[in-house]
C-alpha cells in the first residue's frame, strides 16, 4: 500500500485544501497536517505556502508532488498487472496525438489486439506535451506521436514520415491547379489546428522561415479534432493544413483534393515514443511491422 504520508501530500495538491484532504481520505484535517509535516521534515523542504486562499506547492513541492504521481501510478500498475498474470493478460497503455488517432494509428493498434488476444491496449489521445507528462509519470506505455523528440529520457522508433498538405474541397477554385502558393492561400478562409498542436507548430515555423506570419491568412476556425476539419473543408466552408496521411481516405474515395504549397516543405515524423525500461520490447518490433504493413496497403489501394 503507498504510503499514507505520499497519499495525504497528492491529496492535498489536488484539492488544494487541507481540510477537503482531510474528507476525501476519511482523516481529520490535523492528520493530514501531520503527514505533510514530517514529510517535510524528512526532505528538509518545505513542500507548500499556507496564505490566504488556496494552498500552493513550492518548487520543490511540485518536483516531490511529480515523484510521488510516478509511485502512486506504478503502484496502481503494479497491482492491475499481478491480478492480469492469473488471467494471463497484458494491459498496454498507448497514448496519441489526435493527428496521429486520424492516421493508421488506431487501426495498427486493433489489428495488433485482434491478432493477439492476450492483449488489451487503452488508447488515450492527449496533447503532445500532456503524452510526454504521462508517459514520464510511468501513466502511459508508450505514445505515438508526430514532430521532434528531445528529451534524453525517452527512446523512440520512427514509424512513419509525411508532410502537411493543402487539404480543399473538390469545388474550391483552387482545386484544379497543380499546386498552390502562399499568395492564394491568403485569400482563402482557412480551419485550422489549435495553436500549439504539431501541425500548426510546423506550419508556422515554416512560414516564418520565409518571412511570412500566420497573421496575414483568415483563419475563421481553429479547431482540435481532424474528422470536424476534414468534414468542414469538404462542405467548401474553407480550406486547411493536414497532414497528408490523415486525407489520403478522403482523396483515394474522390471526397478531397489535396495539394503541395509552393516553396514549403513541411515534412513531419511519426514516432514511438516510449521509456527506456519498458518491459515489452517484442511490442515494439511488431507493431512497426504491422504499421509498415497497413500503410503499404493503404498506399496500394490510393495510387
Amino acid at each position: 500500500m503507498i504510503d499514507r504520508k505520499v497519499a495525504s501530500l497528492l491529496a492535498v495538491a489536488e484539492e488544494q485544501n487541507f481540510t477537503k484532504a482531510a474528507e476525501r481520505l476519511s482523516l481529520t484535517q490535523p492528520a493530514i497536517s501531520q503527514h505533510i509535516k514530517q514529510l517535510e521534515e524528512a526532505l528538509g523542504v518545505l513542500l507548500f505556502t499556507r496564505g490566504k486562499g488556496a494552498i500552493r506547492p513550492t518548487d520543490a513541492g511540485e518536483t516531490v508532488i511529480r515523484y510521488a504521481q510516478r509511485l502512486n501510478t506504478l503502484y496502481e500498475r503494479m497491482t492491475m498487472a499481478i491480478a492480469d498474470q492469473e488471467k494471463q493478460l497484458t494491459r498496454l497503455r498507448v497514448g496519441v496525438t489526435h493527428t496521429a488517432e486520424s492516421n493508421i494509428v488506431a487501426e495498427v493498434l486493433a489489428e495488433y489486439g485482434n491478432l493477439n488476444p492476450g492483449i488489451v491496449i487503452t488508447i488515450l489521445t492527449d496533447t503532445i506535451k500532456n503524452l510526454y507528462d504521462r508517459l514520464d509519470n510511468y501513466d502511459l506505455d508508450m505514445a505515438i506521436v508526430e514532430g521532434v523528440t528531445t528529451i534524453p529520457s525517452f527512446s523512440f522508433i520512427l514509424l512513419d514520415t509525411d508532410y502537411l498538405v493543402c487539404a480543399m474541397s473538390n469545388e474550391n477554385r483552387l482545386s484544379k491547379k497543380p499546386m498552390v502558393t502562399l499568395n492564394e492561400l491568403q485569400n482563402e478562409r482557412m480551419i485550422l489546428r489549435r495553436a500549439g498542436s504539431a501541425t500548426m507548430n510546423l506550419f508556422i515555423a515554416s512560414l516564418e522561415s520565409l518571412n511570412r506570419s500566420i497573421d496575414a491568412f483568415h483563419v475563421i476556425l481553429e479547431v482540435d479534432n481532424i474528422a470536424t476539419i476534414k468534414d468542414l473543408v469538404r462542405k467548401n466552408l474553407g480550406i486547411s493544413i493536414l497532414p497528408k496521411s490523415t486525407c489520403m481516405d478522403e482523396v483515394s474515395k474522390g471526397k478531397m483534393t489535396i495539394l503541395p504549397i509552393e516553396n514549403m516543405s513541411m515534412i513531419r515524423e511519426t514516432k514511438i515514443v516510449y521509456q527506456k525500461d519498458f518491459s515489452h520490447p517484442r511490442v515494439l518490433s511488431d507493431l512497426t511491422d504491422l504499421y509498415a504493413k497497413i500503410s503499404r496497403k493503404r498506399n496500394k489501394i490510393t495510387v
